[in-house]
């Protein structure tokens, strides 16, 4: 239930927060990146290096939108 809430909140600062919207789409761009050096079958040592700096960009991104969603979520039951 609580994952179901924590998705529509998701889906609605996607529609009507422009700082979010930036934001899920720069993590899910970083995700493609990762993606796509985690397909190669040969992975050199500055593809681990990106990969790795793609991980702390996604991770940075995905714990400033779970603040806004925690904020959001607070003011909506205050």
């Amino acid at each position: 239930m609580e994952k179901v809430r924590q998705e529509e909140l998701r889906t609605r600062l996607i529609q009507t927060n422009e700082e979010f919207r930036v934001m899920a789409q720069q993590h899910a761009d970083y995700e493609r990146l990762i993606k796509e050096i985690e397909a190669k079958v040969h992975v050199t040592p500055e593809d681990e290096f990106e990969e790795h700096r793609l991980k702390k960009l996604k991770l940075r991104l995905k714990d400033q939108m779970a603040e806004i969603m925690n904020r959001t979520s607070a003011s909506e039951v205050a």
